[in-house]
């Protein structure tokens, strides 16, 4: 069966900030009137923190922030209060100015030494969340991913060991030009999401972009070609300087 990602592109990071909170509120408040919950994965990355930034000052009455759950794509192996820490962005951008419970809150506890425990730790906070049963994976209602200029995104690196993970829903993922440990959910958590948006902005990116999109190079290469969701769907959404090169462009 052929698979169609949507592609939707916009002007400038402005209006990709707008488009992507325009689609996480359409996201929560159907999961919620569906569901009576909202399950999001949250990503790191300057690109998520200006949908974060304009969510948190958008009307809170607009969502139904006691029933919106927030998880973690990925995480630093650092303490929460670290500058580098996915989880201090979205706290200080989004969670920490909104009436959101703090019980909905599920932060990857990154600052244990052992960075295979903290992996261990999260996948067991996502089954007692989820309760898959045995053999499936959680079903959030929506991914956010944002890709880096070398194709990554989450902690899944070109050419790494986790994008090789079948089984395990959380691991930590040895990134050697950083010469540190990553905590990411795996390629089968991704691709069970019901809804996955990447959010992708600026010149840098533009290469990579095409090749993922466009390109013959294998997965392993641009590990953002691997996210194929089986049974949900799909959104690129993109500025003009990260479309720069693509030769098919939506109208």
């Amino acid at each position: 069966m052929a698979f169609h990602p949507q592609l939707r592109l916009v002007d400038a990071p402005a209006a990709l900030f707008q488009e992507a909170a325009d689609e996480f509120t359409r996201r929560a408040l159907a999961a919620v009137e569906r569901n009576r919950r909202f399950t999001v994965a949250l990503s790191g990355g300057s690109t998520p923190k200006g949908l974060y930034s304009l969510l948190a000052t958008s009307d809170p009455s607009r969502l139904p922030w006691d029933r919106m759950f927030f998880f973690w794509g990925d995480e630093r192996h650092v303490p929460p209060d670290d500058p580098q820490s996915n989880y201090r962005m979205a706290f200080e951008a989004l969670l920490s100015k909104v009436p959101v419970p703090a019980t909905n809150i599920f932060r990857i506890a990154a600052e244990n030494p052992d960075a295979k425990r903290a992996a261990e730790n999260y996948e067991q906070t996502l089954r007692n969340f989820f309760h898959p049963a045995p053999g499936q994976f959680p079903v959030f209602d929506l991914i956010l991913l944002g890709m880096g200029g070398d194709g990554h995104t989450a902690s899944l690196f070109p050419e790494s060991m986790a994008l090789a993970e079948k089984i395990r829903f959380v691991v930590a993922n040895r990134v050697e030009q950083f010469k540190t440990e990553r905590l990411t959910l795996t390629l089968p958590v991704l691709n069970h999401g019901a809804m996955v948006l990447f959010l992708v902005s600026g010149p840098d990116k533009a290469p990579a972009l095409r090749e993922v999109l466009e390109g013959n190079q294998p997965g392993e290469r641009y590990p953002s070609k691997l996210i194929r969701p089986s049974q949900g769907e799909l959104m690129w959404l993109v500025d003009q300087a990260a479309a720069a090169d693509l030769a098919k462009r939506p109208r």
